[in-house]
């Protein structure tokens, strides 16, 4: 079964960031990026479940080669993306976004 998928303008906007980065890095390297994003959002919407639901019932799909990850949550039959954040950086963000739907 495939889920529809919807990206918050929140994680819109920590793509667009992240992209800008590593644009400025290297030429062409946000492009890789978004490769590996987009790449993650698909495995996401053929397997939601795939990943175990942390607090809140937030989950998270770590981006291939970059120190990302994609946290979302699964509601009926649709995938919430909440945010594109650094793995660095704790859940409490994507709780807070999840908080505001």
């Amino acid at each position: 079964m495939k889920y529809g998928v919807i990206v918050r303008p929140e994680a819109e906007a920590d793509l667009l960031a992240v992209l800008a980065w590593y644009e400025e890095k290297r030429k062409g390297l946000g492009y890789d990026f978004i490769l590996q994003v987009d790449a993650g959002i698909r495995f996401i919407e053929r397997n939601p479940e795939a990943h175990p639901a942390d607090y809140m019932g937030t989950r998270s799909h770590l981006v291939k080669r970059f120190p990302y990850r994609i946290i979302y949550f699964v509601e009926k039959e649709r995938v919430i993306i909440l945010g594109i954040l650094h793995s660095k950086r704790g859940p409490q963000t994507a709780e807070k976004r999840k908080d505001n739907i």
